[in-house]
């Protein structure tokens, strides 16, 4: 029942902005870190930007200055800004929502179906 559901993506031209959501519901447990990854064709998924249950955030050196996360509790959505857009940033973007650690694992891990993100002239 737990749901994630990603919107925002599209075709935008270099140096463009877009801004992705990820809202989510029936998660009943606590949440540890919110973050949004990345996958190119040929390429490894990777991290993109993450915010802890604190408020904590950290972003990829690639999107560092360009990228920004946020999260929107009472409307249970976290948020992806990008601006300055580029061609390599073309790829699947994905939502994932995880738990706390247990013993270095983490109880729950759940991820979005995707939203394509193609930036090109």
């Amino acid at each position: 029942q737990v749901r994630l559901a990603e919107s925002g993506g599209g075709l935008v031209q270099p140096g463009g902005s877009l801004r992705l959501s990820c809202a989510f519901s029936g998660i009943r447990y606590s949440i540890d870190t919110m973050g949004w990854y990345r996958q190119a064709p040929g390429k490894q998924r990777e991290l993109v930007a993450s915010i802890t249950s604190g408020g904590n955030t950290n972003h990829a050196d690639s999107v560092k200055g360009r990228f920004s996360i946020s999260r929107d509790n009472a409307e249970n959505t976290v948020y992806l800004q990008m601006n300055s857009l580029k061609p390599e940033d073309t790829a699947v973007y994905y939502c994932n929502i995880r738990g706390p650690l247990w013993d270095g694992t983490p109880l729950y891990d759940y991820w979005g179906q995707g939203t394509q993100v193609t930036v090109s002239s």
